[in-house]
């Protein structure tokens, strides 16, 4: 018995078929991080959101409800036989995404999209790269002639293929997939193939995006991220130590005041080498530069 084969033609009409269920796969993990997760308020502040909303109580707000709305859609795509509605819905939401994306880059360049509850960090091509299949599997899904699970039902072999090559494609995209995957992939690159400059006279300093890398995983970063309202603002190398700047608000309220939040992480770290590196955190007035 041969296994199944899938033709050229037939891609087209399987993938617009599976788009729903692919689709609910995107939207339900990042409406239940929005709605239920407990980092939304703080994450919130730190968005462009809260600029276009004028605080990070609303924002926060607004990112719940926008969770709620998602968890629906993927609710609707999977289980409703006729889709077009909820496929419509998604791909005005994938347009709305996309709109978003574009203000937050050029309104708030180090802010966040918010796209789930645990991603600080700023808007890069892979968010606008999740939007659009937001959009182009709402445009799909609302094409989709009939259920997914009676093609399923009929070509499970070609159904399979179908959903793990697009699912993959999925995790990919999904935000903070990096540290999951790819990081792993890089520390068994490094075992099998050795460092790359190893044996050569090429300065071996490491650079400064990996420091910023390692802090963001380190338990330092986590407990002052609250604080942190920027992307790196400045870097410098002192004694072996390598301080990176960012701006940030401390307290609420009549109370908050600008700050600058500084982390010295070991110049020679890198997240191929350590887990958790040595860091020191200071928190300093913007105006004054007394400490906090």
């Amino acid at each position: 018995m041969s296994p199944p084969v899938v033709a050229a033609t037939d891609l087209v009409p399987l993938a617009t078929a599976f788009a729903p269920l692919l689709l609910a796969g995107l939207l339900g993990p990042a409406g239940a991080a929005k709605l239920f997760g407990r980092g939304t308020a703080r994450q919130a502040a730190g968005t462009a959101l809260a600029r276009l909303l004028r605080g990070g109580g609303r924002a926060a707000a607004a990112l719940r409800v926008l969770g709620a709305v998602e968890l629906l859609l993927a609710a609707a795509l999977m289980a409703l036989p006729a889709t077009w509605g909820p496929g419509a819905a998604a791909a005005v939401l994938g347009a709305g995404f996309l709109g978003y994306l574009g203000y937050a880059r050029a309104a708030a360049p180090g802010s966040s999209c918010g796209c789930t509850a645990h991603d600080a960090a700023p808007v890069a091509w892979g968010a606008f790269v999740r939007a659009g299949a937001v959009l182009t599997g709402g445009l799909a899904a609302a094409l989709a002639q009939q259920p997914w699970w009676s093609v399923a039902t009929r070509r499970p072999g070609a159904a399979l293929c179908c959903i793990l090559v697009t699912a993959a494609a999925l995790a990919a995209l999904s935000a903070g997939s990096g540290r999951r995957w790819l990081v792993p992939l890089r520390r068994l690159r490094l075992r099998l193939a050795g460092h790359p400059l190893a044996g050569t006279r090429a300065p071996a300093a490491v650079p400064v995006a990996a420091t910023v890398e390692l802090l963001e995983n380190s338990r330092a970063w986590r407990h002052a991220s609250p604080v942190v309202r920027s992307g790196l603002l400045d870097h410098w190398d002192d004694g072996g130590w390598r301080i990176l700047q960012f701006a940030g608000v401390h307290g609420g309220g009549e109370a908050a005041r600008p700050v600058l939040v500084l982390f010295a992480v070991d110049a020679a770290a890198s997240l191929e080498a350590v887990r958790e590196p040595a860091v020191r955190v200071s928190v300093i007035d913007a105006e004054s530069g007394a400490a906090v």
